[in-house]
């Protein structure tokens, strides 16, 4: 993992679901931050970061419709197809993540 991780010939992307859902944990009380606002949080950590953002697409949504999973969770299937549309591998410790079929996954645990 760790290799993959520093192996500076990947690119890595991050959903525009997961910003999301930093922001939502943070509301709830479940992820605390510095004293500043939330929005101003995740706007830093997001200039900082060499990751670029996986935009939600049109096509991340349509695939999200096709994947043949128990778990319904809105935000971990726009997660999973939009790493399905640009066959991409998604690195997660998310158990609902973890082995769904046609989707790549490293398992960050």
């Amino acid at each position: 993992m760790r290799a993959t991780l520093s192996n500076t010939e990947h690119e890595f992307r991050r959903s525009a679901i997961s910003v999301w859902e930093t922001l939502v944990l943070i509301r709830k009380g479940r992820l605390l931050v510095a004293p500043t606002s939330a929005q101003n949080w995740v706007a830093d950590d997001l200039a900082r970061s060499p990751v670029c953002q996986a935009p939600i697409s049109g096509e991340a949504v349509m695939a999200s419709e096709h994947l043949t999973l128990d778990h319904w969770d809105p935000a971990d299937r726009f997660i999973a197809a939009t790493a399905r549309v640009l066959d991409a591998m998604l690195i997660t410790a998310n158990q609902w993540l973890i082995g769904w079929p046609s989707i790549k996954v490293l398992v960050n645990r």
